[in-house]
């Protein structure tokens, strides 16, 4: 290190600098990342929270559509058959 002139001392304290500011920009990113991480992850947590729900009120739905098409078709026979 002692061969080392001025200058390349120079030039290799810049080059540690740039470094520095571009690792902090980096973890930057990294966290605003991390915190969008566990943004998608928490609304995915209650997306999966609402499914059972909104399949059983599917399932009622189809179950009371089933009987109207049911009363309707009765309705229908009886009235031509009857």
């Amino acid at each position: 290190m002692s061969d080392m002139s001025f200058k390349q001392a120079k030039e290799l304290a810049e080059r540690l600098e740039f470094a520095e500011v571009s690792l902090s920009q980096l973890l930057k990113k990294v966290d605003t990342a991390s915190k969008n991480f566990e943004t998608t992850l928490s609304k995915q947590e209650d997306i999966l929270h609402y499914i059972p729900t909104t399949d059983k009120n599917l399932t009622t739905m189809k179950i009371i559509v089933a009987v109207n098409i049911g009363f309707v078709l009765g309705l229908l026979v009886s009235k031509y058959l009857l």
